[in-house]
Formats: structure tokens, sequence, C-alpha cells
């Protein structure tokens, strides 16, 4: 996946990243593939910068999780509930471990719901969910 980062100060230092390339992905769940546009905006995980919750579950999968944001930017596409287990299917496919898929997965389902509701209500200029508003 080619990126840039756009602010690295942003999203709880997680940090905003522009995709400089089309990423291109299969899912089986969906049962398509899914190609997120050069030029999307990301977050990557949502993972809290609690030390040992970021140490066990952060800084990975990060195709994958473009791929969620995406998906939560596109409710055509799918549901929530779609887009969360095409997030664990795209982990799998990345080869993130068992354990690590399953925290991950845990928190959007119970984290991401706000995401999910806010994505393309916003109507100033801020960063949410993979796209400049």
């Amino acid at each position: 996946m080619e990126v840039e980062c756009v602010d690295d100060t942003a999203s709880s230092g997680r940090g905003i990243w522009r995709l400089t390339a089309p990423l291109r992905y299969y899912s089986d769940v969906l049962g398509r593939q899914i190609e997120v546009e050069a030029g999307f905006l990301t977050d990557y995980a949502s993972v809290p910068r609690i030390p040992f919750a970021y140490w066990l579950f952060g800084d990975t999968s990060h195709r994958a999780a473009a791929i969620h944001d995406w998906l939560f930017h596109h409710h055509e596409i799918c549901d929530e509930a779609t887009a969360n287990t095409v997030l664990l299917e795209a982990m799998t496919v990345e080869g993130i471990p068992a354990w690590r898929r399953a925290g991950i997965y845990a928190g959007v389902v119970v984290g991401g719901r706000s995401a999910w509701l806010e994505d393309g209500r916003s109507t100033g200029h801020s960063i949410v969910a993979g796209r400049i508003v």
C-alpha cells in the first residue's frame, strides 16, 4: 500500500494518511473487488493510545484498516456488521495473528458504532473517517 502522511498529529496521534495509489482487495464476504481510490484518507485502526492496548493492537493491519475505513465511508456497499466482517477477513489475508485479529475486531464491534453513524454527517472542514469534509 502506497501512502503519504497528511497530518502526523491528527486522530489522537495516529495521523492521517493519503493513499497515493489505488488499493485493491477481493472480498469473499462481499463477493466482489473493492478498490480504495488514490487520494482516500485513512487514520488506520483507531486503537486507544493506552500503552498496553496500543502495544498489543496498534500500528498493525494498515491495509485492512484502510479497507474498513473505506467501507465505513461507503454505506451503499454494505452495512456496519458486514464492514466489520470484511475487516476480519482482510486481517486474515494480511496474516495478522488470530489473537490480534480477535482483539481488533472486538474493538470495532464495541467502539466503531459512532464512527459508522457520524460518517458523512459532518459539514465542517475536518478529517473524518477517510476524507476531508
